[in-house]
């Protein structure tokens, strides 16, 4: 009886043996197969995580560590690089045309944000580019196609305060005004400037990507803008 008893035990644990190299080796294929395709660090993140704190087949339990920049992730840096060059060029240019107050630039997670309060482009309720501003959207043009940024993905947003259109049969409601802006925007860019279409969208947001409250005339002027957004490489392929 003590005999199979200490049977039983041996047969257990040589299965848990099986089993953890059965899982482990499963998961050096995945790694494996990760290492011969292009890495997405957030993907890679996702998938080893549900390696973690399921069966333990690491030793002593334990799950692996998975660090927050990975070797394809140097790309960041290359976009961070080439993004700051073309923020402080166009800071610059905004600065000597005297719209500095008037056009924005910030670098966020998804890629440079070049910011245009309405005004600079179109009068109050309309979306028809003002022709003194399309000097800008030329000057833009030239920095998007030099070698540099060619390739980089563009998308450009328009957006609207929450005050609602009265009196206009061409723009009933927020949306149609922010979108045709956005796109008016884009043709030009495509069709009189030689932006590559394969590479710009646009999309219209009406007032609900608001980057401050609709409460005062002075936030509301801060809503009405559009925004030509340079993607990071890491962006573009979530772009159509």
């Amino acid at each position: 009886m003590r005999k199979r008893k200490k049977e039983d035990k041996k047969s257990t644990q040589d299965w848990l043996t099986t089993y953890s190299d059965m899982v482990t080796l499963l998961l050096c294929f995945f790694v494996l197969l990760f290492s011969f395709s292009e890495i997405d660090a957030q993907k890679f993140r996702t998938i080893m995580s549900s390696f973690q704190g399921g069966s333990g087949v690491l030793e002593s339990g334990s799950a692996m560590d998975i660090p927050e920049k990975l070797e394809g992730d140097m790309n960041t840096n290359i976009d961070e690089e080439e993004l700051e060059k073309l923020k402080d060029v166009i800071e610059e240019y905004a600065k000597s045309i005297g719209l500095k107050e008037e056009i924005t630039l910030t670098i966020e997670e998804r890629g440079l944000v070049i910011r245009f309060m309405d005004s600079v482009f179109f009068d109050s309720g309309k979306a028809e580019i003002k022709s003194e501003s399309k000097q800008i959207l030329h000057y833009m043009a030239e920095l998007l196609n030099r070698e540099e940024f060619k390739e980089k993905h563009i998308k450009v947003e328009g957006h609207t305060d929450s005050d609602p259109i009265i009196h206009s049969t061409t723009y009933p409601t927020n949306w149609e005004l922010s979108s045709t802006r956005a796109t008016n925007v884009l043709r030009y860019l495509v069709e009189d400037e030689g932006v590559n279409g394969d590479r710009i969208s646009s999309s219209g947001y009406s007032y609900y990507r608001s980057v401050a409250p609709n409460d005062t005339k002075e936030n509301k002027a801060k809503n009405r803008r559009v925004d030509i957004v340079i993607l990071k490489s890491s962006y573009e392929k979530w772009e159509p």
